[in-house]
């Protein structure tokens, strides 16, 4: 199933980067695999996927040391301040950062692991209450805080798009977070690049790659429903 549902995905990714002229390497293809066991991920893996994502510390934890040494994981749900101690050393980008007391404690856990650790800056770009997520008008500001720490690089923008069963409801807010990165990256403020644009999932990752993403995070549509009551 992981194979052939791979298959269709990477058919898709495809798909709309030539419609949007667009290069393949441009895009890269986070497997979701939270909730899901080690051996969907190893499935995955045997299918030269490398980039998996994670919700919760946790389940990490729990993977990290079972699963080979060349998958790079994302932390991609709300990071808690004092769970960032346990995870620091063992993912490649944290996708979910939305303040500057968050950052101050990856900083701080990054200096004493002597890592640099590369984040994304998480915006609610739809203005959800259910979501985490800094303001558009406010991202700028937080940005150039975060900036300054020195255990911390910016790469980009992360965002998590409305629940839709119309992917194109979607397209307003990946235009607005791309244009969003244009400006940001326009200001040239040191020690911040906007090369990571993290939007787009399951029902809209195509849209999401239309409209400039450069991280579709796809959970569901490798690995299957999480409501095991469906088929």
């Amino acid at each position: 199933m992981v194979k052939e549902n791979l298959q269709l995905v990477e058919q898709n990714i495809i798909s709309a980067c030539e419609k949007s002229g667009r290069d393949r390497s441009e895009v890269t293809l986070i497997a979701v695999s939270k909730t899901k066991p080690v051996s969907l991920i190893e499935e995955a893996y045997d299918c030269d996927i490398r980039d998996f994502g994670e919700n919760k510390v946790q389940e990490i934890n729990e993977k990290y040391p079972v699963m080979n040494k060349d998958i790079r994981w994302h932390l991609i749900g709300h990071l808690q301040r004092n769970k960032v101690k346990y995870i620091i050393d063992k993912v490649a980008l944290i996708h979910s950062v939305d303040s500057v007391r968050l950052a101050e404690q990856i900083q701080h856990e990054a200096e004493k692991a002597n890592v640099i650790m590369d984040i994304l800056v998480q915006v609610n770009v739809a203005n959800e209450d259910t979501k985490f997520g800094l303001k558009p008008e406010e991202t700028e500001d937080v940005i150039r805080t975060i900036s300054k720490f020195p255990n911390i690089r910016i790469k980009g923008l992360m965002t998590i798009a409305p629940f839709t069963d119309n992917p194109e409801d979607n397209r307003p807010y990946f235009k607005n977070l791309k244009q969003l990165a244009v400006d940001i990256e326009e200001k040239n403020i040191d020690n911040v690049t906007m090369d990571c644009l993290s939007m787009g999932m399951t029902g809209d990752y195509q849209v999401a790659i239309e409209e400039g993403s450069t991280m579709v995070r796809v959970g569901t549509g490798i690995f299957g429903e999480r409501n095991y009551n469906k088929n």
